[in-house]
């Protein structure tokens, strides 16, 4: 399916958001994520399904100043 990904366009055969951030090969406990604008926490993930045409963002915190 094709979602939308921090902006891009993307294909993705994940059909949850703990699948995409898996096959994303980041740390789960250290990014943030949202679909369709809805802040999703990392206790939900499982469970919260992929359509097609979702908007995902995947955060990493940043540090600085």
């Amino acid at each position: 399916m094709r979602i939308d990904l921090n902006g891009t366009g993307t294909e993705t055969g994940a059909a949850t958001l703990a699948e995409l951030i898996a096959a994303m090969e980041v740390d789960a406990a250290s990014v943030a994520t949202a679909v369709d604008g809805q802040f999703v926490p990392l206790g939900l993930r499982d469970a919260t399904r992929l359509q097609q045409g979702s908007r995902v963002e995947v955060l990493s915190p940043m540090q600085g100043g």
